[in-house]
């Protein structure tokens, strides 16, 4: 019987057959062939080209199912990770999905006989997250990669950092408080002196004020009374005096724990005001990459352009030659007190200023801005963030 013709409805039958997935008892994953029908699957286990690869794997089988495993292993983790990252999905979602692939490595060739076996061996080897619901199995894929880790990490710091600033200006404005309060409650409870007589029978009075043609009390007796008088104003007086203190030192107290939250805040603000570019045309830069050789390394340069904000082409001051370089092949260059900056980062970018002192415990330096709305005003900035103008 000769063969159909290409357009003729068998042929063209046979070919949309042969296009979609087949069934996968009649796939043999030796010999990569993938039959149609009962027929076609024992017309070719009786093939002399499917002996021949039945007497090879029967030399060593370890060693096909093992490649076998491992190449449905790597497809299989693979398609999880570039297709669901590390979210939670059943694994039936993510084996429908291998299998979609008509050149997949099929799971009765492998070690696992069901897709529950090789879901727990995921977990069991670390790859994956598993779980079981009454619904099935679920995996998670753990990424551990070096570049992923190093993100999460950089973000948790960033997040316990800014936790650790929240909590530190809580606990600071707790115990300002706290201290005003005990100060108040301390002024507010009344001190008690003894009333003293020089003389135990001498009557104690006072004279408040009445005619001396009266009878009245002995010489002695007022001038007693008068002593009692100045003492009981003089200790009021200096208990006053004292609640006057003491409440004014409250008040410079309150007033200092005032001022430290504001600058904590100015200390966020200038944080939030940072890019990670810092390049400007006209400064002074060192290059401190070893790519180019002992040529160029710890040489000075100027910048005379500025390229794409990360980039910038750099003329050496002792050679002339012009390169170009990335930002994290240079750094800035602090010059000597009395000469001017530029600073390149945080609320005063851009504006020139004038190196007033350096303060090596604390790695800034002390600079005058000498442009903008606010000329002559003292600020510190960091090494990083100033460099010496051209």
């Amino acid at each position: 019987m000769g063969k159909a013709d290409f357009l003729s409805p068998k042929a063209i039958s046979n070919r949309i057959k042969a296009k979609g997935l087949q069934k996968l008892r009649w796939y043999c994953q030796m010999c990569q062939k993938q039959c149609r029908d009962e027929n076609g699957f024992k017309c070719h286990c009786m093939s002399e080209s499917h002996q021949r690869q039945l007497l090879l794997a029967s030399e060593d089988p370890n060693k096909f199912m093992d490649y076998f495993s491992d190449e449905f292993k790597s497809d299989f983790v693979e398609l999880l990770r570039r297709r669901f990252g590390t979210k939670r999905v059943h694994n039936n979602i993510v084996y429908n999905e291998y299998i979609s692939d008509r050149e997949h490595v099929h799971m009765n060739s492998t070690q696992w006989e069901t897709l529950t076996d090789f879901t727990k061996w995921l977990g069991r080897e670390g790859l994956c997250k598993v779980d079981e619901t009454p619904k099935g199995w679920y995996i998670q894929y753990i990424d551990r990669d070096p570049e992923t880790i190093r993100r999460q990490e950089e973000q948790a710091k960033k997040k316990k950092q800014e936790m650790d600033d929240e909590e530190r200006s809580a606990r600071f404005i707790e115990e300002q408080v706290r201290k005003a309060r005990d100060g108040k409650e301390a002024n507010d409870t009344p001190v008690y002196t003894e009333l003293k007589r020089e003389n135990e029978e001498e009557k104690v009075a006072f004279n408040l004020g009445a005619s001396s043609s009266l009878a009245g009390p002995s010489r002695s007796s007022s001038v007693l009374g008068a002593s009692a008088l100045k003492t009981a104003a003089s200790s009021s007086t200096k208990r006053k005096d004292t609640s006057s203190g003491s409440d004014s030192r409250g008040e410079k107290k309150r007033k200092s724990a005032l001022e430290e939250i504001m600058e904590m805040e100015e200390k966020k603000k200038q944080q939030s005001v940072r890019t990670d570019y810092w390049l400007q045309p006209n400064i002074v830069v060192k290059v401190v990459t070893k790519r180019l050789g002992e040529k160029y390394h710890k040489k000075k340069a100027v910048i005379t352009e500025v390229r794409d904000k990360y980039a910038a082409v750099v003329r050496m001051i002792d050679s002339g030659d012009k390169l170009k370089l990335d930002q994290n092949h240079v750094e800035t260059v602090i010059p000597a007190p009395g000469k001017r900056v530029l600073i390149l980062n945080g609320p005063y970018r851009d504006t020139e200023a004038v190196l007033e002192g350096i303060d090596e415990k604390h790695f800034c330096a002390t600079l005058t801005l000498d442009s903008g709305q606010q000329k002559g005003k003292r600020v510190d900035v960091a090494y990083e963030d100033f460099s010496k103008l051209a």
